[in-house]
């Protein structure tokens, strides 16, 4: 590692880098200012020896990934076409529109899963009973998996359509079979940005507030941030912030996730894509200010395979998981694959100069391939 850092010293032309390094040498966090800097700076490569250096001080040489499968029971969504991001959802008598049965969702489970991640449109004819019943199934089907199951913005529409208070709708779900909350609707907390992307959604307060009360609970989650549309450098230094001072009072999430918005059939086409240096800073600011965070996860989907395996330089440390059929950010025009399997990850992560771990959904490790 000291050899990063002595890299770091004959490379970096900007000197506005140097302050951050000497935080990271004295174990003292990142502010505002710090992370402004990071994410003007032209100086992708010293940049890159910065998160680097702060992803092995924590994992090593080790890239997760995870036998998964998405599972999205119904696109069907009372608000459908209100997000402007959003290609998934339709109205319920739109052509398009579908919802599974508990049969059909059990017959996509295979044994080798370690993890299930289920979300969905927020069916306006599903009572939450509907709900529970699918997450009942799927662990009786597979006890040995971990259920990722609903976003906040999920949880919120549960608590509306059933009259419990959020707490008693998590309790229900993790007595269901939930293992764990996915970080799907943080998009940005930017309440500007956020009418603008996806009004009428469940606000960004909201969303932190969910997941702290999961984590009140003992129901860990993930946490997302959706950038490259119309946010500016605050907002995602703002994202990032609220994020850290909600781990620093639950130290309940698993991992941060930045998602890059995908325009191609949403009403946001016309946006010009961000350019593949802000994507990387993205990921090292997030690796850099996120301190109490295990793990950064390079999101494929969104990134495409080989953008994503250059993250790796960049702090991340989870390459996330083999996914097999992924719907919502393909809807949406996605040009990545639907799903990959084990071995694409080994070689994948082996081609970057790292360790291959497959985990499972709440990081312990299942097998090194070293």
């Amino acid at each position: 590692m000291e050899n990063i850092l002595e890299d770091f010293d004959i490379l970096c032309v900007d000197e506005n880098l140097l302050p951050i390094k000497d935080k990271l040498l004295n174990n003292k966090r990142l502010d505002f200012k710090d992370a402004e800097m990071i994410m003007d700076t032209k100086d992708l490569n010293s940049l890159g020896l910065l998160a680097k250096y702060k992803k092995l001080s924590k994992d090593g040489e080790k890239i997760y990934f995870v036998v998964n499968r998405h599972i999205n029971p119904t696109n069907i969504c009372v608000i459908a076409n209100s997000c402007k991001f959003c290609a998934f959802g339709q109205k319920k008598n739109s052509p398009d529109a579908y919802e599974m049965s508990i049969d059909k969702i059990l017959s996509l489970l295979d044994e080798e899963l370690r993890e299930i991640h289920i979300v969905g449109g927020l069916h306006p004819d599903w009572k939450f009973d509907k709900y529970l019943e699918i997450i009942r199934e799927v662990n009786i089907a597979m006890p040995s998996a971990h259920i990722k199951a609903f976003t906040a913005v999920e949880i919120e529409w549960f608590s509306k359509i059933s009259g419990y208070k959020v707490e008693k709708v998590i309790e229900k779900l993790m007595n269901a079979g939930v293992d764990a909350l996915p970080g799907g609707g943080a998009e940005i907390f930017a309440p500007e940005v956020r009418k603008k992307i996806c009004s009428p959604k469940t606000t960004g307060d909201s969303w932190l507030n969910i997941h702290k009360a999961a984590h009140k609970l003992g129901l860990p989650s993930n946490a997302t941030i959706l950038y490259g549309h119309l946010e500016s450098k605050y907002d995602v230094i703002d994202h990032l912030d609220k994020l850290r001072n909600l781990q620093d009072q639950t130290n309940g999430f698993l991992a941060f996730i930045p998602v890059l918005f995908q325009p191609y059939n949403t009403r946001l086409k016309h946006l010009k894509p961000f350019p593949f240096s802000y994507d990387l800073k993205v990921h090292a600011l997030a690796r850099l200010f996120l301190d109490n965070f295990s793990h950064i996860k390079a999101y494929w989907i969104t990134l495409g395979e080989k953008a994503a395996q250059v993250t790796f330089h960049y702090g991340v440390s989870d390459a996330d998981g083999t996914i097999i059929s992924e719907k919502i950010i393909h809807d949406a025009g996605a040009k990545s694959q639907i799903g990959h399997t084990r071995d694409f990850f080994v070689n994948m992560i082996k081609d970057s100069g790292y360790i291959p771990v497959e985990r499972d959904a709440l990081y312990n490790e299942l097998k090194i391939y070293d």
